[in-house]
């Protein structure tokens, strides 16, 4: 059994209560109803087996959250189904549809509509999230494995005031490992810079034992310091911010045990090694802003190098449990992932909330034009059957 803590506090799931018994789980359970969860989703989540797992646990949550936000990436021509179906399952839906014609104004007219992607998704959830509640919960759609208890692990940490709290969990499918960017990108990455440099915001940045996971929780406040990368470099983005804000005392990780995501392919701009060039430079970024300054002309041989030596790690590792590993394939993607470390270019990142040109209240306006033709209606508290439309 394993208790190591990390320099931020760890809450390790032991088993038996599995982190659902105690003051502070009970504590958790009744911060849900002054929480607001925000789920992500795009176009492919709409009836998604793993979309609607989330929802229905979330249905489960009593005391129910003070809100649920999905900010929706959507064409014009989806998103009234979309809407439709997710305002069929009994919870507090908001839907926040993140291209809408009146949000692209809205955000033109601050000059802020230069590019998009989950991280502006989800930076216009943010504001109004933390105004219907004390708490925010962040958290991915495509979880096969998803259950509501989630919720209340990563809120403990926040009732015993700790500002942002971090999810962990083991990426092992199919008999094999995954959460490969973080495994063979983030980790050597962070490995090579902490052995050149005496930098606290590595150790930080270090004691995160799945850094690139999509589930967080934050204090309202700490939610309206968040300044938002763009697309994929929301999660290395948000933890520069919860550096600055919570720091070491103020920052908790939670093991939220075994999680079935879906898989991207590595190749491509659609793919990790796309990925892999926006976390760079927010991770890049991040590191630069608190005092580290990399050699760039040898970051990427000495990367491949540590990179190297945790696929003999992760070898060992996969043997010991009986996984099948395929050690070429993943110093490919380590080449590949090389590519992508270079000096961040220009800072696009989304304005703190509490300093943004525009009310919150402004953007679910702008996101529900559903709602200028009258309310939708009170929601039901049955499920409605979407069978037919499979």
């Amino acid at each position: 059994m394993e208790y190591v803590q990390e320099r931020i506090a760890t809450l390790h799931a032991f088993g038996g209560s599995g982190g659902s018994g105690g003051s502070l789980a009970r504590d958790a359970t009744e911060a849900v109803a002054e929480t607001t969860v925000v789920v992500p989703m795009t176009a492919r989540e709409h009836e998604n087996p793993a979309a609607e797992r989330v929802l229905s646990e979330l249905e489960t949550l009593e005391p129910a959250p003070a809100a649920v936000i999905v900010p929706v990436r959507a064409d014009a021509d989806e998103i009234d189904p979309f809407r439709r179906w997710l305002e069929s399952f009994a919870l507090p839906i908001r839907v926040c549809w993140c291209n809408a014609p009146a949000v692209e104004t809205l955000l033109a007219d601050a000059g802020l509509a230069n590019g998009f992607g989950k991280g502006r998704d989800v930076w216009l959830a943010l504001g109004p999230a933390a105004e219907f509640g004390e708490y925010v919960v962040v958290h991915d759609a495509d979880a096969r494995s998803y259950e509501a208890a989630h919720v209340r692990r990563l809120l403990a940490p926040l009732t015993a005031e700790f500002e942002f709290s971090k999810g962990y969990y083991a990426r092992v499918e199919d008999e094999q490992l995954y959460g490969r960017l973080f495994r063979l990108f983030y980790a050597p990455l962070i490995r090579t810079l902490s052995a050149d440099h005496d930098a606290p915001v590595l150790d930080y940045l270090e004691a995160f034992r799945y850094a690139l996971a999509g589930e967080f929780a934050a204090t309202a406040d700490l939610a309206r310091a968040l300044r938002a990368p763009r697309a994929w470099g929301l999660e290395v983005g948000t933890l520069g911010d919860a550096f600055d804000h919570a720091g070491f005392d103020g920052t908790a990780q939670v093991d939220l045990g075994r999680h079935e995501h879906d898989h991207r392919a590595v190749a491509g701009d659609t793919g990790l090694e796309g990925m892999s060039r926006e976390v760079a430079a927010e991770l890049l970024r991040v590191l630069e802003e608190r005092g580290v300054d990399p050699n760039y002309e040898t970051l990427g041989e000495r990367y491949l190098a540590a990179g190297d030596r945790l696929v003999q790690q992760y070898g060992a590792d996969a043997a010991f449990n009986g996984l099948s590993y395929d050690a070429a394939n993943e110093r490919d993607q380590l080449a590949r992932y090389a590519n992508s470390i270079a000096p961040p270019g220009p800072d696009r990142r989304l304005p703190r909330w509490r300093d943004a040109p525009f009310e919150p209240n402004e953007v679910l306006e702008a996101a529900q034009p559903w709602q200028a033709s009258g309310p939708t209606g009170p929601r039901r508290s049955e499920r409605i059957d979407t069978g037919a439309q499979d």
